[in-house]
């Protein structure tokens, strides 16, 4: 797939991440240095599609590193997973003479490049854009740290009126399919229990350990909830324990999409900078269909195949951890 690169189309695509704009300031300023023309689409695929195409210089991201959300707009795109969609975002791909492609987004996002990619031969590189951090290949990405930090906040919050009025709170938080936002939450706010979709945990043995915690005295509490648990959504359990423990005065919250917004931490806005600027340089060394990720603080570029399909298992310490901590 390598071929000379002169003209690269960057954009975000999927679920909005705080420090997406950090990733495009990276991708345009490294491109600028290198002495390529870079072209903004705006409304990811679909914009692809319609022919949203507008240059971007490297003074055009100044002042957004700090911003949430994505300057370039983001959308899901119906028409891109048909073979008549993908063949008009080529066209358009072809008229303004692009090269290659940056993605910025997820799971969904770099589905689309992989197949548009091997139809039509056109280099992407992806930048994993996303809260829920469940990309096999790189040990973070980009959004995780802020949602996990706006979580934590948010529960801070409730404890204390949990505390105040000894209510037991269910608080559901983002992760349809991982845990990640859930463990990470429960250990830094000091939750009593987490519910998450990788690991088994009865409504039986949480009744346990709410009626353990209620005879040592402590009638408040707080259990993190990952959308996508086995139990199901946060009413429904609250409504499974409200009637086996009469005793607790029972809420529920759901953090929702308080978690994608935000100014990124300064580890997304680092993250964001450094996967950023992976993309381009990988671009220019001839790689292609691959997203660029962290391992071990080292920059590792993972075939979207893999980044996609391969399971990314939440840290069995952390999980004891959580439990240990909980007692």
């Amino acid at each position: 797939m390598s071929r000379e690169i002169n003209r690269i189309a960057v954009f975000t695509s999927g679920g909005d991440a705080p420090g997406m704009n950090a990733a495009l300031r990276a991708v345009v300023r490294t491109a600028s240095f290198n002495d390529l023309h870079v072209f903004g689409i705006k409304k990811g695929y679909e914009g692809m599609i319609n022919g949203e195409f507008g240059r971007i210089e490297k003074r055009s991201v100044g002042n957004i590193m700090q911003r949430g959300g994505t300057i370039l707009k983001t959308a899901r795109s119906e028409q891109f997973r048909t073979k008549e969609g993908r063949e008009q975002a080529y066209e358009y791909l072809l008229a303004f003479d692009i090269d290659a492609c940056i993605a910025l987004g997820g799971n969904g996002t770099f589905t689309g490049a992989e197949i548009f990619s091997k139809e039509h031969n056109i280099p992407f590189i992806g930048v994993p854009c996303t809260i829920d951090n469940d990309l096999f290949g790189t040990d973070y990405t980009i959004g995780f740290d802020t949602a996990v930090n706006t979580a934590i906040e948010a529960v801070d919050k409730i404890r204390d009126t949990a505390e105040s009025h000894n209510r037991l709170f269910f608080i559901e938080v983002m992760g349809r399919n991982s845990g990640f936002i859930a463990l990470n939450t429960a250990i830094g706010s000091g939750a009593g229990s987490v519910l998450i979709p990788e690991t088994e945990t009865s409504i039986e043995k949480l009744v346990e350990n709410l009626k353990l915690s209620a005879r040592r005295k402590k009638m408040f509490s707080l259990v993190i909830v990952a959308e996508g648990n086995k139990n199901g959504n946060a009413n429904e359990i609250a409504e499974k324990v409200r009637k086996e423990l009469s005793m607790f005065d029972t809420r529920v919250t759901i953090i929702g999409h308080l978690q994608r917004g935000g100014s990124p931490t300064f580890r997304d806005r680092v993250l964001a900078s450094r996967l950023g600027h992976a993309a381009v340089k990988g671009l220019i060394e001839g790689k292609g269909n691959v997203m660029a990720g962290i391992v071990n603080d080292k920059i590792k570029y993972t075939p979207f195949k893999q980044a996609i399909t391969k399971p990314k298992l939440v840290n069995e310490e952390l999980i004891q951890l959580a439990q240990i901590l909980a007692i």
